[in-house]
């Protein structure tokens, strides 16, 4: 979903950039505020059909406004269907993405804030799963969502898939559950160096530079607490 809203933001400021204009000077042209731009092109306020279309005329590029609602429509419905999902409770969520995690063949995963979900002990996925089913407000089905997220886990240990895990050093300091919860995903999280299928699993503690957005068009997951993404 997220992936999705990032390519369109993504399209349409190359629409921009083609047509030589600046944020501002598209904004005059579209009849709103420059920040409306901004946030439009980094993704943080989905446009709606109305929007792309002037943003189109703006930019003199009528012709691609067509393919591009189309994918604004498509962005929109993976939304509603995600906002279907959770609203059942956590379970189907963690099972909605298991087709896609046994086609995929090599996963590359950054983390900066929890464990990665196929690496959480059941200790630690109930006491995260708890915390976000109580934020969100949704039906408390935490017990069969942990029983499903440990199912989905299994395609570490299980097929040909590899792993390759960065992971950010806050995440082994910071707490989610008891002192005994995070020991025992700690302990896991060694166990899991030693896994064939996992070819690096590593902490990070260096500097970073950020870069730019690069490819968005590979599917990720993301899972926070926050009820927006």
């Amino acid at each position: 979903m997220q992936a999705a809203r990032a390519e369109l933001a993504e399209r349409l400021r190359e629409v921009r950039l083609d047509a030589g204009i600046t944020k501002r000077e598209l904004a005059a042209r579209c009849g709103w505020h420059e920040s409306k731009s901004s946030r439009i092109e980094s993704a943080k306020t989905p446009p709606s059909d109305a929007d792309i279309r002037l943003w189109c005329v703006a930019c003199g590029a009528e012709a691609q406004a067509p393919d591009l609602v189309a994918a604004n429509r498509q962005a929109d419905s993976m939304y509603v269907q995600w906002r279907r999902l959770q609203r059942t409770g956590l379970k189907r969520l963690q099972q909605a993405n298991l087709p896609l995690y046994k086609r995929t063949k090599h996963f590359k995963v950054y983390c900066s804030n929890v464990v990665p979900g196929f690496l959480q002990t059941p200790g630690y996925a109930t006491a995260l799963l708890r915390a976000i089913s109580t934020f969100r407000g949704i039906p408390d089905d935490v017990a069969e969502a942990v029983v499903a997220r440990m199912d989905r886990s299994r395609i570490v240990r299980e097929g040909d898939h590899r792993f390759a895990i960065v992971i950010e050093e806050t995440v082994l300091r910071y707490r989610i559950g008891d002192a005994g919860v995070m020991a025992g995903q700690l302990g896991s999280l060694l166990s899991a160096m030693d896994l064939p299928s996992v070819s690096q699993l590593e902490p990070l503690r260096r500097r970073r530079v950020v870069h730019g957005r690069g490819d968005q068009r590979s599917p990720f997951g993301c899972e926070t607490v926050c009820r927006g993404l």
